[in-house]
């Protein structure tokens, strides 16, 4: 029997905007169905952490192309008949309190506490769905519940030069946040704000700073305080105001941590995952991250050569070269390919010998890398199709950042649209 003592706890992971900043990964999809890491989508994180920690109670939010995240969730995440949990999308929608799309993540929550009140939760925990990390929640609300805070607030160590881009946490001597300042500027002083030596730890030496990370745990009844009015963002509006009135404490994160929301973030998160010694490692037996178990056959290999990369399951390589790569399910990679740091996110279908005849019949080609193809710093969508010899990113072509038709431009990295079809002896 459950101790009655023990925190009833919701998790409401926050799914985001439109997110611009990974277009065109978002194109057809919401940022946390984003594949990753070869076989996953980005949402699997978080949801991960709830379920390890034990917190399988998971409302998640988002109102953008969630058709695709519907249908990962719904395929993924079943507790059994027998289990109080699951994992739950609320999307926006209209009722006789509200009938606009969600303002930010606070008004997200508001508008969602009808359904978050059913479950009588004693807290919440706040999680974003697009960030790299593996944290044991469970120690995170103990440490929130022993210093009896109101509301607590994870955060990560940052250098000078990173405080700039976060919200920045002042803490005194028992790790109570005492003021808040968003994104200083690089020539403010901010020298005041240090970390106090008593809560350093093993941190490294340069990171002076604490950075909020964008997940909280509320208190039930000040969650519905915090609510109670029209402010719409959590980080620059909810939280600095809550540290004037209520006891906001820092839980300081010294694990990896990684905001996915950007292409370059995204894809270096990725090609990380091909380190001897990886940051984040998909390979812990304690603390797994789950996803959905399509039944795919092993993969096979056709003497290729392979350094450093990641390969999921249902592939063929053939005779091919990879080199810090990671390859998503069901990948094609025809006799001669050569990828340098490139991520293929694979395919959602294998094409039959119909449809290969009838691609060849029109000079189309099938879904996959093509024969002698030689790609390097680019990220190939899901279901594209690259005909043979075609070069993508390696001969020294610069390309302003934003859309050129089949492909995308990010800060020197070549995303491949989804579905895309790309004529052999296409040089990008």
């Amino acid at each position: 029997m459950k101790n009655p003592k023990e925190p009833r706890v919701l998790a409401i992971i926050l799914g985001g905007g439109k997110g611009t900043r990974l277009y065109p990964l978002t194109k057809e999809r919401s940022k946390p169905a984003v594949p990753f890491g070869g076989k996953y989508r980005i949402v699997d994180i978080p949801i991960s952490n709830c379920i390890n920690s034990g917190y399988t109670k998971i409302y998640l939010l988002t109102q953008f192309n969630s058709a695709s995240l519907h249908h990962h969730i719904t395929n993924t995440y079943n507790f059994g008949r027998f289990d109080k949990g699951f994992v739950e999308i609320l999307a926006a929608e209209q009722t006789l309190e509200h009938s606009g799309w969600f303002e930010g993540t606070a008004d997200a929550v508001r508008k969602n506490m009808s359904h978050f009140r059913s479950q009588k939760p004693t807290h919440y925990i706040i999680l974003s769905g697009d960030q790299l990390y593996r944290m044991d929640l469970r120690d995170f609300m103990n440490s929130h519940i022993e210093s009896g805070a109101d509301i607590t607030i994870a955060t990560t160590a940052v250098n000078r030069k990173d405080a700039s881009g976060f919200g920045i946490m002042q803490i005194d001597k028992n790790k109570k946040i005492t003021a808040f300042q968003e994104k200083p500027a690089p020539d403010k002083d901010i020298s005041d704000w240090k970390i106090p030596a008593n809560s350093r730890g093993d941190l490294p030496p340069e990171k002076e700073y604490l950075a909020s990370m964008g997940i909280y745990i509320f208190n039930a009844e000040t969650m519905e305080e915090a609510l109670n009015n029209e402010f719409t963002d959590f980080g620059k509006e909810i939280i600095p105001r809550s540290i004037k009135d209520k006891k906001v404490n820092s839980y300081i994160f010294d694990g990896y941590w990684e905001d996915i929301g950007t292409i370059r973030s995204f894809y270096e998160s990725m090609i990380g995952l091909t380190d001897y010694e990886p940051q984040f490692d998909f390979y812990d037996v304690e603390e797994p991250i789950y996803t959905h178990m399509r039944n795919l056959p092993p993969s096979k290999i056709n003497d290729a050569v392979i350094e450093n990369s990641l390969t999921s399951e249902g592939c063929i390589i053939s005779k091919a070269k990879l080199k810090q790569s990671v390859i998503g399910v069901r990948s094609i990679l025809e006799v001669g390919a050569d990828l340098d740091g490139v991520i293929v996110m694979g395919s959602d279908f294998y094409e039959t010998k119909e449809t290969k005849l009838e691609n060849e019949k029109h000079g189309k080609p099938n879904v996959g890398i093509g024969k002698n193809c030689k790609i390097a710093k680019a990220i190939i969508d899901k279901d594209a199709a690259i005909g043979d010899n075609c070069r993508i990113n390696v001969d020294g072509n610069k390309y302003p950042d934003g859309d050129h038709g089949n492909f995308y431009s990010a800060d020197g990295i070549i995303v491949i649209k989804k579905g895309a079809v790309i004529p052999s002896g296409t040089v990008i």
